[in-house]
């Protein structure tokens, strides 16, 4: 009788993947911390982390690592990182640090710059580092920071996630003139309508 190869279920991929992409944030962040460099986790880790805070039920899952790094530090970032088993990877002007020569940018480590804006045509800018604090494993983005990051970047994907800070209550009503124009105008049609 021949031994058949059965291959994981959709689902069990899934938290496959899952796992990957936490064990790539926290090989990536030990290596920050261990270099003492300075960093905040972004995008949806520091979401995950702050949901997690309310309701571990609502976390949703995230196929990359998004990392605020001050742009003078890249070097001692890539040293770090470099040492931890990834590989710096310039691409459509974004940097990033892919998982070993193999890895993919759709999976990589992606560097945001703190202070700097996403676009030069979007007047509003990144938060500094200052705006973060210690978590259980890694040093993440203060909440205000990260939903004015959201609120900058605003694509769809930075809308649900608004939108699933907004579900556990971590924004409520008062936050939108916690934000200048058009930020917190943004914020108020996502509270007005969250199933838009």
């Amino acid at each position: 009788m021949q031994d058949v190869i059965i291959a994981p279920i959709g689902w069990e991929r899934a938290l496959m993947a899952a796992e990957k992409v936490k064990e790539r944030l926290r090989r990536a962040t030990k290596a920050l911390d261990d270099a003492m460099v300075l960093y905040a986790v972004v995008g949806g880790n520091a979401v995950a982390e702050w949901i997690a805070r309310v309701d571990e039920g609502a976390v949703r899952n995230t196929r990359d690592v998004d990392l605020l790094i001050r742009r003078a530090d890249l070097e001692f970032v890539r040293a770090a990182l470099e040492s931890a088993d990834f590989v710096y990877h310039h691409l459509l002007d974004v940097d990033m640090f892919i998982d070993g020569p193999q890895g993919r940018p759709s999976e990589a480590v992606h560097i945001l710059y703190a202070g700097e804006k996403v676009r030069p045509e979007i007047e509003h800018r990144f938060p500094d580092l200052h705006e973060s604090e210690r978590a259980a494993e890694f040093q993440v983005t203060s909440l205000p920071a990260l939903v004015r990051m959201k609120l900058i970047s605003y694509r769809r994907k930075d809308q649900v996630h608004l939108l699933d800070l907004i579900g556990v209550g971590l924004i409520d009503a008062t936050w939108p003139a916690r934000f200048p124009p058009p930020l917190g105008d943004r914020l108020q049609v996502l509270l007005d309508d969250p199933n838009g």
